[in-house]
């Protein structure tokens, strides 16, 4: 891909990654700070899982984007034990580097990354793959709000919990 095509497709996707970013913030903070054991089924991670796995990721892969290089996922930091520090993190980490993607030039978006040996693609490509992601992993936790005694946020139009303003 050349620069000016993936520096178009990330213009097309930024605004997407703003939206959805908000978006995923709400499921976030929505999860009941006494459940993160929760899962649904043993085959399931728990809510706190689901829930850093989602943030993580993210931050994974917008970094991936702006460093051109291949997954570079970490431990979970030690300062990171509760859903509280979920949401800290999203909002103290993840938000920054998204918001560094608005000023990444065009050959950063072109650079072509490696992801695990299985295919290797433009930087850009990956805030598409991000955007995927986080609305499957969102979806699941969006699920397991109300078993858990949660209300169901607006995710993309209004919840049976949350109307979205200005909308009858």
């Amino acid at each position: 891909m050349q620069p000016d095509q993936a520096y178009g497709l990330a213009q097309f996707l930024l605004p997407n990654v703003e939206r959805e970013h908000k978006t995923t913030r709400k499921v976030l903070a929505a999860v009941p700070a006494d459940k993160g054991d929760y899962q649904p089924d043993p085959k399931s991670m728990s809510a706190f899982e689901l829930a850093w796995h989602l943030a993580s990721s993210e931050h994974m892969f917008a970094r991936m984007a702006l460093d051109g290089v291949g997954p570079q996922p970490g431990p979970r930091p030690e300062d990171v034990k509760t859903l509280a520090d979920v949401v800290r993190y999203y909002d103290e980490l993840v938000a920054p580097v998204k918001e560094q993607l608005k000023s990444t030039t065009a050959e950063t978006f072109a650079t072509p990354i490696d992801f695990h040996g299985m295919f290797t693609g433009p930087a850009v490509i990956f805030l598409n793959i991000m955007l995927q992601h986080s609305a499957h992993h969102r979806g699941q936790l969006s699920v397991y709000l109300r078993p858990m005694g949660a209300k169901v946020p607006s995710i993309y139009g209004p919840s049976g919990d949350e109307d979205i303003p200005g909308r009858k």
